[in-house]
């Protein structure tokens, strides 16, 4: 998989603000929010219960629309205070992969139909998206898993397969919703150096929400939410 040229920033965020409610029932989930995240770059976010970071991470994903401020993803201007794309699901499909904490295969397909079944969704041949899947498995070093259910995979192997079918359609921006929170500390530190090898050689960004503190050294820069603001970031720690 080789590398392509890119934009300066594959996520670029300036005065994203996100509130629920009106009136004495208005709470803000997010307060000017501004963050660049650039090609080959993986960054966390952290903060408390209720600080914004899932509601952030939405907003990136375009699963949520932000109430202001404006937004570029792979450089492309996607929202300016309203939407520019009327196809929402197009632009996720093209743009954006998404890992949980919990992988959510489907417990009935194989590792590899998992991630076939994304692209053959997409309007891929099955041949093809078969093919792609069984790349990705390779790619992952979990390909000797190919045929396995869900349920015969273990923690570590089961997020792998969930990482490749985010990676299925190519996306260049990766979301990632606290992706070890289930695993312990060496299946962790794997799966992170999995992504830090894919924002490398894929010059993809990777935004995780997480707690996970056996993981921060994994990070290029560490970003705090509190009460729906963003601080200026750190360094990953030495």
């Amino acid at each position: 998989m080789s590398a392509v040229s890119t934009p300066e920033r594959l996520v670029s965020l300036r005065n994203i603000s996100k509130h629920f409610g009106e009136g004495t029932t208005r709470v803000d989930a997010l307060r000017d929010v501004s963050l660049d995240v650039t090609p080959g770059q993986v960054v966390a976010l952290l903060g408390p219960s209720g600080s914004g970071k899932t509601t952030l991470l939405n907003v990136i994903g375009c699963i949520l629309e932000p109430s202001k401020g404006r937004m570029c993803l792979e450089g492309e201007k996607v929202y300016d205070n309203r939407w520019l794309r009327s196809d929402l699901r197009r632009l996720r499909l093209d743009k954006i992969g998404f890992i949980f904490q919990f992988h959510n295969l489907l417990p009935f397909l194989d590792a590899t139909d998992n991630i076939a079944i994304v692209l053959e969704l997409a309007g891929l041949g099955s041949k093809e998206a078969n093919a792609r899947a069984v790349e990705l498995l390779e790619y992952l070093e979990v390909a000797n898993r190919r045929a396995a259910l869900p349920a015969k995979l273990s923690g570590g192997e089961a997020q792998r397969v969930a990482i490749a079918r985010a990676l299925a359609n190519r996306p260049r921006i990766i979301l990632a919703d606290e992706p070890t929170a289930a695993l312990d500390s060496a299946r962790a530190g794997i799966v992170m150096d999995l992504l830090r090898k894919l924002a490398s050689e894929q010059e993809a960004a990777i935004i995780a929400v997480t707690h996970d503190e056996k993981i921060f050294d994994r990070f290029d820069r560490i970003y705090e939410l509190r009460d729906g603001r963003l601080d200026s970031g750190s360094d990953r720690p030495n």
